[in-house]
């Protein structure tokens, strides 16, 4: 049963490694493909949060791109090397990056039902919603299983 269960995670985290793998290589002076695709929808993003709160929202320079795509390549790379290993930690990381880039990246929300986009873009943050979900169960059932089990210590006869 234990090698099936560190296959499962093996496999789980395939998709994080190599994704972040790829990006790693990838990565240049400017943050690499990944920020090209990035600045615009963190445009979006600022423009709704600066209307939403009411509040000027400075630009996102390169830098800040790149050091985001830095933090998503460190949390994709170290979460799952340690999710292979069965810890709770590298569950965490790769929560968070679920949890920073979903909304951004799979902005469906900003279509209109009737545009192209919009399927291919609601799949895909159904997709990882459903890999959190995957995430906070295997944490779930990991909190679950007692660490250690107590056994009840049978007394010894003792010898008259």
């Amino acid at each position: 049963m234990g090698f099936f269960s560190f296959m499962g995670r093996v496999l789980f985290a395939s998709l994080f490694i190599l994704s972040a793998w790829q990006m790693f290589n990838e990565f240049d002076a400017t943050g690499g493909p990944f920020s090209k695709e990035l600045i615009p929808k963190l445009t979006v993003v600022r423009k709704n949060l600066s209307s939403k709160l009411g509040v000027a929202i400075p630009h996102f320079n390169a830098t800040y791109v790149r050091q985001f795509v830095a933090t998503i390549i460190f949390l994709k790379g170290v979460g799952g090397i340690l999710f292979v290993f069965g810890s709770t930690f590298g569950s965490f990381l790769l929560l968070s990056h679920l949890a920073l880039t979903t909304p951004i990246l799979y902005d469906f929300y900003n279509y209109r039902p009737t545009k192209p986009e919009y399927g291919l873009l609601l799949n895909e943050f159904i997709q990882n919603a459903a890999l959190f979900g995957a995430l906070l169960f295997f944490i779930g059932m990991k909190n679950s299983i007692p660490r250690k089990q107590l056994r009840k210590k049978t007394p010894k006869a003792k010898a008259v």
